[in-house]
């Protein structure tokens, strides 16, 4: 356990969830589900039973820090603030050289701030076994999730099936990484049995990752390794606002995972959901007799069906004849788009800040 780290990505905007997720308040910060618990919190209850607690390290924009520190009620010594947004590539390399700094020996588990996690008895199970495996092999190890419908909106991993790896359940050598697929290609894959969604939540040994930083992004594993000295110092802020000003944005996917040859994917069924759109929220809430997903809300729906509402506290909407929408009303934004649609939100959000400027973004 004293190797064991988790670093938690928290900068995403969380646009495709506007109106509730807004600039000041991201959704991994907001109790989406109405569990109780935001998302980030959630997901760092999920790893305190896994490695230490002061082993977790959050990385979040400049703007969110606080609201992280107060919501976990952690270190701000273990909040490392981003000063841009560079996409998960630099978010990761920030994070693993920090942690370096305490710990040469870590291994590191990645994961984002605001997926859903049902089965977590079984989440634990795979992490330690995740753990293991990283702590033994110079591997870059992935969590691949077994799909239960042809979904578009994921990444895809294939799975070399036919050759686990020995004193491990469900382990295998990846073979491809697939972005997202047409709906033919996604029936193909679910029918295969090769293929499992890209979960985005990685672990490796620190050493291990940076190796593959300096072979197949040198520019920013560079970047980062002039500052080697200065982490965990009082000049680390400093270099970091100037390391960031020179990273390009790539994800750690398309810039390292698609291209290393030790990449390997725990294959499970985690109840998982990355919990990106509307949609996506719907099918992971509960519904009422006729199928329509009411979150905290008071509402009376009339032959309407398979819709997603969210209100405000002392706020009720009456709902007629409407079937497959979005309704979600923040207070101050009254957002009604059909669920077909959905993809048009940035769009919509993107229009909404040319007419009114950053008030409702």
């Amino acid at each position: 356990m004293k190797d064991r780290y988790v670093l938690i990505m928290a900068g995403g905007v969380g646009s495709r969830f506007w109106p509730l997720s807004r600039k000041e308040k991201p959704k991994q910060f907001l109790d989406i589900l109405g569990t109780g618990e935001t998302l980030i919190q959630m997901t760092y209850r999920r790893f305190k039973g896994i490695c230490p607690e002061d082993h977790i390290y959050v990385v979040t924009s400049e703007d969110s820090r606080e609201t992280v520190t107060e919501q976990l009620d952690i270190s701000s010594s273990h909040v490392l603030a981003e000063p841009l947004r560079r996409n998960t590539a630099p978010c990761i390399a920030y994070g693993i050289f920090r942690i370096m700094a305490e710990n040469p020996d870590a291994v590191i588990a990645v994961a984002p701030s605001d997926h859903l996690i049902k089965r977590e008895d079984e989440f634990s199970n795979v992490m330690n076994e995740a753990y293991r495996f990283a702590s033994e092999n110079d591997a870059l190890l992935t969590l691949g999730i077994r799909p239960d419908r042809p979904e578009t909106g994921y990444g895809y991993i294939q799975a070399n099936t036919e050759q686990p790896v020995k004193g491990f359940n469900n382990l295998h050598k990846v073979k491809a990484f697939t972005e997202k697929p047409e709906l033919t290609m996604a029936r193909l894959f679910l029918e295969s049995g090769d293929f499992y969604w890209n979960s985005g939540i990685f672990i490796w040994k620190a050493g291990t990752i940076l190796a593959a930083f300096d072979k197949h992004l040198p520019d920013i594993y560079h970047v980062f390794n002039e500052g080697r000295n200065l982490f965990n110092t009082f000049s680390e802020d400093g270099f970091i606002k100037k390391a960031y000003s020179k990273c390009s944005s790539i994800s750690v996917d398309y810039g390292i995972m698609e291209k290393a040859d030790n990449v390997y994917v725990i294959c499970t069924d985690l109840g998982w959901s990355d919990l990106g759109t509307w949609n996506s929220l719907y099918l992971h809430s509960d519904h009422d007799r006729n199928d329509n997903a009411v979150l905290r809300s008071q509402v009376l729906a009339y032959n309407s069906e398979g819709n997603i509402i969210s209100l405000p506290d002392k706020k009720i909407a009456v709902v007629q004849g409407l079937d497959d929408y979005i309704i979600i009303d923040s207070g101050d934004v009254l957002l009604i788009v059909s669920r077909e649609q959905e993809q048009n939100i940035k769009t919509y959000l993107d229009d909404v800040g040319k007419a009114t400027g950053e008030e409702y973004l």
